[in-house]
This record gives structure tokens, sequence and C-alpha cells, in this order.
């Protein structure tokens, strides 16, 4: 890729982007600029990255082949006001914050953009992430080529239509943290018949990391996986059985159904 690829905001997920494509090496430190006013995070970011840094949002849109908006939701406006007469038709504009639509965010610009408005999660930190992406009508075959190949850098991609957008924050964008509360919960157990706990935390975490390879390695379904473990009169299948008469199917989609909701009632704003 021979595009100049800027940041404004180094945040932890524009972090976690930036280390994507220079570990996999698409384009080189110095093609890479980020615009920050914390000088802290500016400093590691050079250190680590050997890219570009500054506090001027200005400079980084001017510059910019591929624009990434990582800054938080609620300040995308005061950021797009500061860079608006910058971008050009030729700069793509990635936009990964949640709660802002196509449509709210060329309204901000004020004109016609390429815009693709993505939802990426936290596990892009640790090169396993999944985003979806969701390209506005300007946008063309290779430029979002380009955004699928920056997106896969740090995990895996998927092209939808942005009504699902909201369910993608439900099942992957706000999920890791309903996987982190089953994994604490399965090392509490072990706690309690008598493991250490950094230990209990090494098997349940390691356990919820290949059941998820499987699922997406062997393309079965889940609870063919399942039934795969539970052996007639065993011990899955009394655990399995007592998960569900707590209503643990029920729960979790429950909850990743008041996410989406909670999501779909941020768009309205």
């Amino acid at each position: 890729m021979n595009k100049k690829i800027g940041f404004i905001g180094g945040g932890n997920m524009g972090g976690a982007i930036i280390g994507g494509i220079i570990a996999a090496s698409l384009v080189k430190s110095d093609m890479v600029m980020v615009a920050d006013l914390n000088e802290t995070l500016l400093d590691n970011l050079s250190t680590r990255f050997g890219v570009i840094t500054t506090k001027d949002n200005k400079q980084v849109a001017k510059e910019a082949d591929i624009l990434f908006l990582s800054v938080k939701p609620n300040i995308y406006a005061v950021v797009i006001e500061q860079i608006k007469e910058i971008i050009t038709e030729h700069t793509l504009v990635v936009s990964i914050a949640a709660g802002q639509t196509i449509d709210s965010i060329e309204t901000m610009f004020g004109k016609e953009i390429k815009l693709v408005r993505t939802m990426p999660n936290t596990p892009a930190l640790v090169g396993e992430g999944m985003a979806a992406l969701c390209p506005n009508k300007l946008v063309g075959d290779e430029d979002l080529a380009d955004v699928k190949v920056i997106f896969e850098s740090f995990g895996k991609c998927e092209v939808v239509s942005e009504y699902l957008m909201e369910t993608v924050i439900g099942v992957s964008g706000s999920s890791p943290a309903y996987v982190y509360m089953f994994i604490e919960a399965l090392a509490d157990a072990a706690v309690v018949g008598g493991m250490p706990r950094a230990q209990a935390y090494q098997f349940a975490a390691q356990s919820v990391l290949g059941s998820a390879k499987m699922v997406l390695e062997t393309g079965m379904h889940p609870g063919e996986l399942k039934d795969m473990v539970c052996s007639p009169g065993g011990t899955t299948i009394a655990a399995v059985a007592e998960l569900e008469m707590n209503g643990f199917r029920g729960s979790v989609m429950g909850g990743t159904l008041a996410c989406i909701e909670k999501a779909k009632q941020m768009n309205k704003k």
C-alpha cells in the first residue's frame, strides 16, 4: 500500500490499528501520522512504532490519504469542525465511533466525502479483533479493499449493511465484556475448588480461546461441538443442565439484545 495513513486520536483502538499496520508492514512507519493532545501518548506511539506525531489535527487531515477518526463519539463534531474544509474528495475517512451514523458524519462535514463507518473491538489490541465495515456510496472497490487490508492486519472483518451496525455492537463490539465476565466466573469457581487464582485464569481463558478457535476452524455448529463434550450421565451435561436451569443462554441473549437496543437509542440522538 502506497498511501499515507492518518489518525486523529491515538488511544487504545487507534494504537491497536497502528500496531497492526506496522506489524504487517502495510506501509513504512513514516507514512503513518497521529494527532493527539496527549504528549505522553504521542511519545509512546513514536517510540513503539516510529510513526510521525503531532498535536495538530489539521496537519494530519491535510496529509492523509486515509484518515481514521479515532476519537470519542462525543467530540466528533468538534474535530470535524476543525478539519472539514481540509478534507477533499480524494480523502478516505474511516470512522470507528459507536453512535455516529454515516448520515450524521456526512452532515457534520456538510459535503460529500468518501466514508467507511466501522465497528472494531478491543481484542484488536492483541491482533484478534473483529470489525464490521460499512462504506458510503462514494467509496470505490479499491478504497474498500484498502480498509479491509488494514483491519485484517489485526484480526478479521466483514462488510455489512448499516442497519446491522447496532447488532454488530451487541455481538462483537461490546461482547468482550461478557466473555471476560464468563472467564472471571469460571476462574472464581476454580478458586472455590482449591485452584490458585492465577492458574485458574490461565485454565479458564485458554479454554475459551481454544473453544472459539474450534468454532472458527472446524466450521461445525457450536451445538454440535457442545454435544461432543457431553457424555451421557457425565460431568459436562450435569453442568450444562444446571446452567440452562439458571437461564444461561437466555441471559446472554437478553444482555446482547439490551446492548443492541441501547445502540439504537444512541443513534437516534
